[in-house]
């Protein structure tokens, strides 16, 4: 039953990460991988507020935090493909755009996850 649920947390999570990575394409410069950040800021906020809102509170239960946390958040937010564009990045001598990403994605999740907090209180 776990791991059903994860898997399918997982699945509709990648779903998501696709759609909402190549709207952004289509509407903002390809220059910067922004697709990747805005997911790994949305997954990071939501599993803040997923922990410090719900579970905290105890208004979920087991089931809902790994489908929605372990599940949906891990397959929304992009690690591999963070890492994968920003070696594309260093690999082309973007330096600068790489660095960036880095900064960037690390500032931005953990922001998303003090958003998060911050709802709860």
């Amino acid at each position: 039953m776990k791991i059903l649920l994860v898997i399918i947390g997982s699945g509709i999570g990648g779903g998501f990460r696709f759609w909402i990575s190549a709207f952004l394409q289509k509407v903002l410069p390809v220059y910067f991988p922004i697709g990747t950040l805005a997911v790994n800021f949305l997954g990071s906020l939501l599993l803040g507020i997923l922990i410090f809102v719900f579970d905290d509170k105890q208004l979920i239960d087991w089931k809902l935090k790994l489908l929605l946390g372990v599940g949906f958040c891990g397959g929304f937010t992009t690690f591999s493909t963070f890492s994968f564009e920003t070696f594309n990045l260093f690999k082309n001598a973007e330096f600068l755009l790489a660095a960036f990403n880095i900064l960037l994605n690390v500032l931005i999740t953990i922001m998303g996850v003090y958003i998060g907090y911050l709802i709860s209180k």
